[in-house]
């Protein structure tokens, strides 16, 4: 009886873990696989522009090496945001 109830906890951890995936999550984890693979070239103005608000918003204060991270890939996106925007390439 005592192993149900804790086998019923347990899955309600795990749908507690499954709701805290939003939308938004896992847009951003596809646009940065496609970043990851291809690069920033691969995507278009609007999917930069999305990529940079999801970025900005997701919480990295947890690890210094992320939060790092995070502040160069925003300024790497900044750069391919103005490069599309004056028509140049170099990234």
């Amino acid at each position: 009886m005592i192993s149900q109830d804790t086998n019923i906890l347990i899955i309600d951890e795990i749908f507690i873990v499954a709701d805290e995936i939003t939308p938004e999550d896992n847009e951003r984890v596809k646009l940065l696989g496609i970043v990851s693979k291809k690069g920033l070239k691969e995507l278009n103005f609007e999917q930069l522009t999305r990529l940079q608000i999801l970025v900005e918003k997701k919480d990295y204060s947890h690890s210094k090496k992320a939060h790092k991270s995070k502040m160069k890939l925003l300024a790497r996106i900044n750069v391919a945001i103005y490069e599309i925007e004056e028509g140049r390439e170099g990234i």
